[in-house]
């Protein structure tokens, strides 16, 4: 895209100026525009589950039920709390919002289209989503609210320790491919399942770990069954007890963005990325986008599916499996995984 403006006649520094921020918007823009519309289908698959409409009066087939919904949050006043600390109070969300959107920089939609394609994607990654606790943090702490402030602890506590075994699964990932970027993780898994499947998913030792990694997504992102930071029976929905209007909106838009976020990433690790499911050449005409998106698409309906179905973890139970269960496993597979590789000759292969 630099070169491209560089042809208008910009000097370098503009043209690549320029290109950025045209990147940055091909990804933000339209990651708007889908959190609205995965809200409607979030809602859609809940409703089908539970033998419910839902939205079907704004818009053909209720379509524009989000955006009506976003217009009632716009035009809502915004409420601070005369004791809360108001400088904090309303950067918490921001940040939180922001840090959901900084993620996306490094994601490939395709073998080109990457706004960031460096080397160490997958470590920007880890960095960036661990960030994302601290939105929720200033927002209970700066609620003065025992309430907000009880389910920032709880949402710390929870994002911590399922992030550590994350660490760990990625650690067996990056074992097979070989480096830290993640477009060159999608190419190390074409042909992989007997030169047919493109995917990690389907070799014996790493088919646990994707398990576990989607089970940790859902932890990450505080969906059901771990939505423990929302707990309505005792939280009174939490850390964003105490706001409203666009406040409480750029939480639900950061919530959603990572949500998305996970779901792109079980399909860029495990699931062959903008690669076809199967490695036939007919099926590499379709654009690469297209299967990602697809790809992501379905994980969303799991995230949907299981929290329309699984009832919510006790909050020891939560940490218990966080601790006491996937660290160790994961840590054994590191272990395994690194021997298995050792042993076969194929350590590093694809560095």
């Amino acid at each position: 895209m630099t070169e491209f403006f560089q042809s208008l006649g910009m000097s370098y520094e503009w043209a690549w100026g320029v290109a950025t921020i045209a990147g940055i918007l091909l990804i933000a823009l339209p990651l708007m525009l889908a959190v609205a519309m995965i809200i409607y289908v979030d809602r859609k698959v809940w409703a089908a589950i539970n033998l419910r409409r839902g939205p079907n009066v704004v818009g053909p087939f209720g379509l524009l039920q989000s955006f009506a919904d976003g217009l009632k949050v716009f035009l809502q006043e915004t409420v601070i709390p005369s004791a809360a600390n108001k400088g904090i109070f309303i950067l918490a969300p921001i940040v939180t919002f922001t840090v959901a959107l900084a993620a996306w920089a490094v994601i490939p939609f395709s073998a080109e289209a990457v706004l960031a394609d460096i080397n160490v994607g997958l470590l920007y990654i880890l960095a960036i989503s661990s960030l994302s606790v601290y939105g929720i943090i200033m927002a209970g702490w700066a609620s003065n609210s025992k309430y907000p402030f009880f389910s920032a602890m709880r949402a710390s506590a929870q994002m911590i320790s399922y992030e550590v075994s994350i660490g760990f699964i990625l650690v067996c990932v990056v074992l097979f491919a070989g480096t830290f970027n993640l477009n060159d993780i999608v190419r190390a898994q074409e042909g992989f399942g007997l030169g047919v499947i493109n995917a990690y998913v389907v070799h014996p030792l790493l088919f646990p770990m994707w398990v576990m990694f989607f089970i940790s997504s859902l932890a990450e992102t505080q969906r059901v069954p771990f939505d423990l930071t929302e707990a309505e029976s005792e939280l009174v929905a939490g850390y964003q007890t105490e706001y409203s209007s666009m406040s409480f909106a750029l939480f639900w838009l950061g919530e959603y963005a990572n949500i998305l976020l996970m779901c792109m990433l079980n399909a860029i690790l495990f699931f062959g990325g903008w690669l076809p499911p199967i490695n036939w050449e007919p099926l590499y005409m379709v654009p690469g986008i297209v299967w990602i998106l697809l790809k992501t698409f379905f994980f969303f309906f799991m995230f949907s599916w299981v929290m329309a179905t699984v009832p919510r973890y006790r909050y020891d139970q939560l940490m218990r499996l966080g601790w006491k269960v996937f660290l160790p496993i994961s840590l054994l597979f590191v272990v395994v995984i690194s021997g298995y590789l050792m042993a076969t000759g194929h350590f590093g292969a694809a560095a």
